[in-house]
């Protein structure tokens, strides 16, 4: 039971707050089970199936689980197949804080290995190119593809469909490259070297220097990356948030 913000004893919580619970314990259930039936969560959960359903109901209404038919696998028995219900990409990002922990701790472990200090930033530092090098390559075909003009719109595609919801617009000589979504930006607070890499990635795929303007990392509500409209020699980027 939850403590009052006052430290002064539990705090009896609110009907909505006990739903809100419940739907987060399906949703877990179903994390952790895979897709399940309605049948199958009520006696994992020890609720009523009319219980389960009704949260089943508002979680597929708030896209964080979808309805499929249950596989099967041999003969199929008479009847209506089983609905299953299964966690959405949605759903899936409401648990990324446990692997955020996780991630984190593997890059203290990697600085801690290197020694520490400069050296362990640093060996944080490759790694967060490597990561980055991998993901460009993908990038870097669906940049090759298009016109330069073009380059900005589909960086931003690609970068969506590896679940950074990017958009591209207009900006006073140039363009703006949008991520309104990280997924990584909680251990990049930690780690602005995830950023750097980010951003010095950018640079190369778009052949001009580029601008880190704002990062969700640092609390600002959109990463925001400024692209010069002329065309240059690519240069070591400007990561992070300019300064004040």
């Amino acid at each position: 039971m939850a403590e009052s913000a006052a430290g002064q004893g539990p705090r009896v919580p609110a009907p909505h707050d006990e739903q809100s619970g419940t739907r987060n314990r399906v949703a877990r259930s179903i994390l952790d089970h895979g897709p399940s039936t309605a049948a199958e969560l009520a006696v994992r959960l020890e609720l009523t199936q009319a219980a389960v359903r009704r949260h089943l109901d508002t979680l597929v209404a708030e896209g964080v689980v979808e309805p499929r038919e249950k596989r099967v696998y041999g003969a199929r028995s008479r009847g209506r197949p089983a609905k299953v219900f299964a966690l959405t990409d949605c759903g899936r990002d409401a648990f990324d804080q446990a692997y955020d922990q996780l991630a984190g701790d593997a890059l203290r472990w990697i600085a801690q290995s290197a020694g520490g200090g400069a050296m362990g930033e640093a060996a944080v530092a490759a790694f967060a190119r490597a990561r980055m090098a991998a993901q460009a390559e993908a990038y870097r075909e669906a940049l090759e593809a298009v016109s330069p003009e073009e380059r900005t719109e589909a960086l931003a595609r690609a970068l969506t469909a590896d679940g950074y919801a990017a958009t591209a617009r207009s900006a006073p000589v140039g363009e703006q490259l949008c991520q309104h979504h990280c997924p990584v930006a909680h251990v990049a607070e930690q780690f602005p070297q995830l950023c750097e890499a980010e951003t010095e990635v950018f640079s190369r795929l778009l052949g001009t220097h580029v601008q880190r303007l704002a990062t969700i990392a640092h609390g600002d509500g959109v990463c925001t990356t400024y692209i010069p409209k002329k065309t240059t020699t690519a240069s070591t980027s400007t990561a992070g948030r300019n300064p004040a």
